[in-house]
């Protein structure tokens, strides 16, 4: 006998075991449906004759009942009824239980051709009844629990959403009482489901509704159980939760990705950036790829907010090598361990032009993403000789060492406040721009890629209101007119790589930036905030206005009145024709920083560099380059 015949009469065999140990398990269902096998057959056949059963009808059914019996229970093994957890059934044991049914009705009618033992209607009439009757005592968990839904205790909960995932999140909450939630109504903005309901919860309304129904039903809590939903919606849902003054959970719609069903375990709070984010950012995959795949890639600052984003997602292109440096071992360290790809761990510092040329020459890198600088607007008001060494001259050793390694590709992060500069933070990052368009060679692919804040980085105002909130307050915002741009940190790692992927190499350096959307009122952002940590503000949390700090402006702008900008084939990126300072004067500017900042003069540092980054632009560069 073949090997493969064999193993399946094995497997068959297995499965046969199986089930029979089920039934031997699980004698009062088949007692059960003896019982009503038994039943229903005899009451079909009294119905056929109207109750006037002829004796001939009744011998030739006695032999016929029994037949039905033993049909009945060993196409109910055959189709593995017996030894199942009825209360947890799903539309899976119903389709079998109908399989049954099928089964034993063609059975019985083909062993009932010939001798005629119970007419054809009673066969009929028969299977249909008792797999009615034995569904009924099998799913009796499923159907009356619904009944019993309006009272069992609980969080009573409006469901946002009435697809799928929303409908495991009702299914979940009904089967699994312990979880301690209660479906009470459903929301779903699609006019064709209103005054519609699926087990036992009707859809009330559209998402506008959600006050109204949380008023009629009693309701302790909103769920937002959608599997991709906008921000426009999440921010609809929150807005309307908080008129309602409910507290809103949503539902990741990665658990639906991974788990295939909606998970209650995955519930969380409602965070800021499901409400500031965009939507998923369209990437140029093949061009990304190829600008990393098999390349040897340097990251300083990998110890960073977006230095470690930038090495995750430089990860999953599959480097030839990852180099991670930073001068922080601690977060050094915890970046590298938060990646599955190999990768080295350089620990150097970038002002340091001797250490960066070791590492340069070492790891011999053929893509570089400068990420490391200082970035904190009131400290570095207070040490501008730091914003010299580590923004200024860090990034002139970098370019130097790309530069003599003839560096393929190098990308630098810039920043909004580099645009008309009032901080010596911005006024170093501007530098470090022009420093870049003066100082790449030709025939490579060098670029800077302006943006905004990015939301969680370290030292934002995000997890700042996050810590204040807290504490219990209050939360200090330093002017109430105060906008800025926000932008995840994903998201932003994503168009980094896309703009590296970009950048021309006949072109030298280029700058571009990144769409941002619309910028938020800081104020409306702690107000936000406090209300998604279920608290209020001015009342559970007090908002602190303490007044602009050295170096802050109200708004910040992410390109000149004096520069041009040109859009590329990414609808999320522009490339910025930007104005330059004369490179003659830009050299011994730096020259006479470096100079200052090596003694340490605290004043003059930050009057040169201000002086330098605002002097008059002697040009513009070339839109043909682009």
């Amino acid at each position: 006998m073949h090997i493969t015949t064999k193993v399946r009469l094995l497997q068959l065999w297995a499965r046969a075991a199986s089930r029979t140990v089920r039934l031997r398990a699980d004698l009062a269902t088949v007692a059960l449906d003896v019982i009503f096998t038994a039943v229903v057959f005899t009451l079909a056949l009294v119905l056929r004759y109207d109750g006037s059963v002829p004796d001939g009808a009744w011998s030739s059914f006695t032999w016929f009942l029994p037949t039905a019996v033993l049909t009945v229970v060993v196409c109910n093994w055959a189709w593995g009824l017996y030894g199942q957890l009825w209360h947890h059934a799903s539309v899976y044991e119903a389709k079998r239980l109908v399989q049954s049914g099928l089964m034993v009705g063609a059975m019985l009618t083909i062993v009932q051709i010939v001798p005629r033992h119970a007419p054809l209607s009673v066969i009929v009439m028969g299977s249909i009844s008792s797999t009615f009757m034995m569904g009924l005592t099998r799913f009796q968990a499923r159907l009356f629990s619904f009944r019993r839904a309006g009272t069992q205790p609980g969080l009573r909960v409006i469901v946002v959403g009435a697809g799928s995932t929303g409908a495991g999140v009702v299914s979940q909450m009904l089967r699994s009482p312990r979880a301690g939630f209660l479906p009470v109504s459903v929301l779903d903005d699609n006019p064709d489901l209103r005054g519609r309901s699926f087990m036992g919860v009707g859809v009330d309304g559209g998402i506008d509704c959600l006050a109204e129904v949380a008023s009629l039903t009693g309701a302790h809590m909103a769920v937002l159980a959608m599997s991709n939903p906008s921000q426009q919606t999440i921010r609809r849902v929150v807005e309307a939760a908080e008129s309602a003054d409910l507290p809103v959970k949503i539902l990741p719609s990665i658990s639906t990705a991974i788990h295939q069903e909606a998970n209650l375990r995955d519930l969380r709070d409602v965070n800021i950036e499901d409400l500031l984010g965009r939507q998923q950012v369209r990437t140029d995959l093949d061009a990304v790829a190829a600008m990393l795949r098999g390349q040897r890639v340097l990251i300083t600052g990998a110890g960073g907010s977006i230095g470690s984003e930038i090495a995750r997602q430089v990860a999953l292109y599959q480097p030839a090598s990852l180099i991670l440096l930073d001068h922080d071992e601690t977060h050094l360290h915890d970046a590298a361990a938060s990646i599955e790809h190999p990768t080295v761990q350089v620990l150097a510092d970038i002002r340091h032009l001797r250490q960066m040329q070791s590492a340069f020459n070492s790891y011999r890198p053929t893509v570089v993403f400068h990420a490391a600088a200082h970035k904190h607007v009131p400290l570095l008001e207070a040490h501008p000789s730091e914003a010299i060494r580590t923004n200024v001259i860090g990034t002139a050793n970098v370019l130097e060492c790309a530069e003599a390694l003839q560096v393929a590709r190098l990308v630098v992060i810039s920043t909004d406040k580099a645009v008309y500069p009032s901080s010596v933070m911005g006024a170093s990052k501007r530098l470090g721009e022009q420093l870049l368009i003066t100082r790449s060679r030709h025939h490579a692919a060098y670029c800077a890629v302006r943006f905004g804040n990015v939301l969680g980085s370290r030292g934002s105002v995000v997890p700042t209101f996050l810590r204040q909130i807290e504490a219990g307050g209050p939360v200090t915002v330093t002017d109430k007119r105060m906008t800025r741009f926000f932008m995840s940190i994903e998201e932003a790692v994503q168009l980094v790589l896309q703009a590296g992927a970009l950048a021309a190499t006949d072109s030298g350096g280029e700058v571009f930036m990144l769409d941002m959307g619309e910028p938020v009122r800081i104020y409306d952002l702690a107000e936000r905030m406090i209300r998604l940590a279920g608290r209020r503000p001015g009342t559970d949390i007090v908002i602190k206005v303490t007044g602009m700090r050295p170096g802050e402006k109200l708004s910040e702008e992410l390109i000149a009145l004096e520069e041009a900008e040109v859009p590329t084939r990414h609808p999320s990126i522009m490339r910025v024709i930007p104005t330059c300072i004369d490179p003659a004067v830009l050299e011994r500017g730096i020259a006479a920083l470096t100079e200052l900042a090596e003694k340490f003069d605290e004043p003059r540092c930050a009057h040169e560099l201000r002086w330098l980054a605002l002097t008059e632009p002697t040009q513009v560069m070339s839109t043909s380059a682009s």
